[in-house]
């Protein structure tokens, strides 16, 4: 059997929730049932997604779904084929019958009650056949298909129909089937048995449903529905009333009647004394009569209580008729004023239904649109609403409350910060959507993340040639459409409900807003994403993506924290470092947020990163410091805070970068990069130093600073020509007396530079220490080193040990004796280095 599609599952999946099952109907249902549940509603149970509880109930209720579904695929029951479901048109023709007869036994019974002790034969038959007719009731609810209340899917199964029906009133309708009369008469008429006929009041729940479902049928007047409906209760609390008055009257023997209401009753010339022996419908009208006077309050005085009893009732009873009164008051003005629940929907679906059939919608599309509405009206589905009116801060506690459990047990946010759960969780909105139908659907873009309260759907890809794969399968605490919305690409595969589903729904451009501000919980995201599909190919094929992705999150992070470091926003860069971004990673030039606020000279901001531990000594890929970016842009304060915590200036070629200052004559940069550490004597490619621009051109100001900072005359360039030479060709006689005298001092401290260094070559002597004893045998001999001669004996030891890689204590001379001090070694003498326990009878 060929895989149906997605959309064809929808349009089964509505039929089996509009209309009756195809297995389970007769072959007599006509497309009637089909007509009439367009303009109804059916109840669904408001406790779903409302209490914490309701989760224990799901998983009870999908537990028997599934036994139900396995049993009919491995054959089911023999009586699974009896089942109907109950919009079959027979089942429909047959609650329409018992409701005539649950009309006659309401009203009848309270009129058997007080009129009757005992039915005559002809009424004793007809409440018989009424008995059989609620017996055989009783037989076909045990096979009415009934729709579950949390999954809103209609359940076949005889055991949990049986089940359900058991739980709630078979108890009572077994009960009221009795035959009382005939049980009464035969146990000698004791009259507590009596008052179990009025178990058989629970029969006016079927009266009340029928008005309600006249009341959602939007074919009749509504105002007329309610006002017949509000006189039916007001008649029957009254009939009720005067079947109890005449009840009380007749509980006292005949010789008591002057003691009773109806006794003591003279209406004109009518006596009613002996009223026993009146007509049934004398008696019947005289007690309506007193009911209606007493509930209206009237008090005409013609008939009023006699005995204690019938005084204890009439103010129980006139207790009721203010309830009542103020019941049917308030009803009428809702009538008036139109602020119904339920006259809302009535106005909604006669707008929905005019509109779909002005632009003549398909099935489809109206299907979902009138099954919406149904579970907009019946369920919790509208809560946001009433919320409207609450400050916002009371509503985001309220969806922390309600929703922070499932969101933080969402794979997709495991370890994020409580901050990024806040944010996501007081922007949530509660869907419901129905079994079979498609949220997201494959190839389509996607603006909603949704996550799975309760429920079940699955995710179905559909192939080129039209065949289904279940890729997926989402149960509660699992999350959906997240990979379209990271990546931006079409819905990978369809998202259809299997069970009635309460989701949270969060906007695209919201999440998206959320990702920016708490950026690193955006990469925890998308580790999360990796590491939870690891088995999934279609994730795995995005492995690259989602790699491409962190890497480039990280760059735009390190250009916001570099732009709030050029821009000199302290504050910014702050809240963006305690969110967790890094200030030491760099920009695509290799660029620190040091070195942009060294160069903007924000000493506060460069003064935080140095705390932070950003690298000082950081090169970018241009080999510019921090410091040389200050020192560029003069940032004098900058620069000597950078130079106090050690940072080093570095120049890329800083020859050209020195003759270049020289040539445009930018002597604060001269003397700042001198003064932080530039060479002096730097050359550029043309082997010239900055001493050389500066001869060239005539600077004598830099071509000072330069001298006092160390630069040299006698520096050749390529073409063998010197500052002193450049001097002389510029023609600057100042130029060449201040060369003349940097000559003569630089010549006066070169010849006692290299005079200290003969002093000190001809003052320090230098020896050969060899590790071995001078008796030694000679296939023990090794190579010595040779070495300048320490201050004292024990630096002479520790350079030997260092040097010959050997331990030793004692220096002896080549006459075995030991030295004791520095001073009787002689120059280029030979040394030996030896342990202490090494003697020549060692060897």
């Amino acid at each position: 059997m060929a895989p149906e599609t997605a959309r064809a599952r929808w349009r089964q999946a509505v039929a089996a929730l509009m209309a009756p099952n195809p297995e389970a109907e007769d072959d007599g249902s006509s497309g009637a049932a089909n007509g009439a549940i367009e303009y109804r509603v059916e109840d669904v149970d408001e406790r779903i997604g409302s209490s914490r509880g309701s989760r224990l109930r799901l998983f009870g209720s999908e537990l028997r779904l599934g036994l139900a579904r396995r049993r009919r695929a491995t054959g089911g029951n023999t009586l699974d084929r009896f089942i109907v479901h109950p919009e079959n048109r027979w089942y429909r023709i047959w609650m329409q019958f018992i409701l005539l007869w649950a009309m006659y036994s309401s009203f009848f019974t309270p009129l058997e009650f007080g009129f009757f002790r005992g039915l005559p034969k002809n009424l004793f038959f007809l409440d018989v056949a009424a008995q059989i007719a609620f017996v055989i009731d009783i037989v076909v609810h045990f096979f009415v298909a009934y729709r579950d209340p949390l999954t809103y899917r209609m359940v076949y199964s005889p055991t949990s129909i049986a089940f359900r029906y058991v739980k709630s009133s078979f108890v009572v309708d077994f009960l009221a089937c009795f035959p009382w009369d005939y049980i009464y008469k035969v146990c000698g008429r004791k009259e507590e048995l009596r008052y179990l006929l009025w178990i058989r009041l629970a029969r006016v729940r079927k009266v009340t449903d029928f008005f309600q479902s006249m009341e959602k049928d939007i074919r009749i007047n509504y105002l007329f529905t309610r006002i017949v409906k509000l006189i039916v209760v007001e008649l029957y609390c009254t009939h009720t009333a005067a079947c109890i008055f005449y009840y009380l009257a007749t509980t006292l023997p005949d010789s008591m009647e002057s003691y009773t209401w109806i006794g003591t009753l003279k209406m004109g010339d009518y006596n009613y004394s002996h009223f026993r022996e009146i007509d049934l419908w004398r008696r019947y009208i005289t007690s309506l009569y007193f009911a209606i006077v007493t509930m209206a309050t009237v008090g005409y005085g013609d008939i009023h209580a006699v005995n204690p009893r019938e005084m204890v009732f009439v103010m129980i009873y006139v207790s009721f008729d203010m309830i009542l009164g103020a019941y049917l008051i308030g009803n009428m003005t809702a009538l008036i004023v139109k602020g119904s629940k339920t006259e809302r929907f009535r106005d909604k679906m006669k707008d929905l239904i005019k509109y779909m059939n002005r632009n003549k919608l398909g099935k489809e599309i109206r299907d979902q649109i009138k099954v919406h509405v149904r579970l907009q009206y019946e369920s919790s589905y509208t809560e946001a609403s009433v919320l409207q009116d609450i400050p916002v801060s009371i509503r985001a506690k309220i969806s922390q409350t309600l929703y922070r459990s499932y969101i933080e047990n969402v794979p997709l946010f495991k370890g994020c910060s409580t901050e990024f759960i806040n944010q996501i969780v007081i922007r949530l909105h509660e869907e419901f959507f129905l079994p079979g139908e498609v949220i997201l659907e494959q190839g389509n873009a996607v603006d909603q993340l949704y996550f799975v309260c309760h429920g079940a759907l699955e995710g179905i890809a559909v192939g080129e040639d039209g065949t289904e794969e279940t890729v997926v399968q989402l149960e509660p605490n699992s999350s959906f459409g997240e990979i379209s919305i990271l990546f931006n690409i079409p819905q990978p595969y369809t998202i259809c409900v299997s069970e009635l589903c309460r989701l949270l729904r969060l906007d695209k451009q919201l999440f998206s807003n959320i990702m920016e501000i708490y950026f690193v919980d955006g990469r925890t995201i998308l580790s999360n994403l990796l590491e939870a599909n690891e088995s999934n190919i279609r994730i795995k094929q995005l492995e690259s993506d989602i790699t491409f992705l962190i890497g480039k999150q990280e760059a735009e992070l390190a250009l916001r924290v570099n732009s709030a470091a050029y821009y000199g926003d302290l504050r910014h860069l702050q809240g963006l470092i305690r969110a967790g971004a890094d200030p030491k990673k760099t920009d695509y030039d290799g660029r620190s947020p040091l070195h942009l606020a060294a160069s903007g000279g924000y000493e506060d901001i460069t003064l935080f990163l140095i705390q932070e531990g950003v690298d000082i000594n950081l090169q970018d890929k241009f080999g510019n410091t921090p410091l040389s970016e200050a020192i560029k842009q003069g940032n004098e304060r900058v620069a000597f805070l950078l130079y106090s915590e050690g940072a080093k200036l570095s120049l890329k070629d800083s020859g050209s970068q020195m003759c270049t200052a020289v040539a445009r004559g930018d002597s604060d940069f001269i003397r700042r990069a001198l003064t932080y550490g530039a060479e002096p004597n730097s050359k550029d490619y043309d082997q010239r130093t900055p001493l050389h621009i500066a001869a060239a051109n005539g600077l004598y100001p830099i071509a000072k600073m330069l001298l006092d900072a160390g630069a040299s005359v006698f520096a050749v360039d390529r073409w063998g020509n010197t500052p002193i030479d450049e001097a002389v060709k510029s023609g600057s006689k100042s130029m060449m007396t201040l060369f003349e005298d940097a000559k003569g001092e630089q010549l006066s401290s070169l010849s006692e530079r290299a005079q200290e260094i003969l002093d000190k070559k001809q003052l320090q002597k230098k020896c050969t220490v060899f590790p071995f004893h001078p008796w030694g045998p000679k296939e023990k001999r090794k190579e010595g080193v040779t070495m300048w001669i320490p201050q004292n004996m024990e630096e002479l030891i520790k350079s030997a040990e260092e040097l010959l890689n050997c331990s030793g204590s004692r220096i002896l001379s080549e006459d075995g004796g030991r030295i004791l001090d520095v001073g009787m070694i002689c120059d280029n003498q030979k040394l030996y280095f030896v342990a202490d326990q090494t003697s020549m009878n060692d060897d």
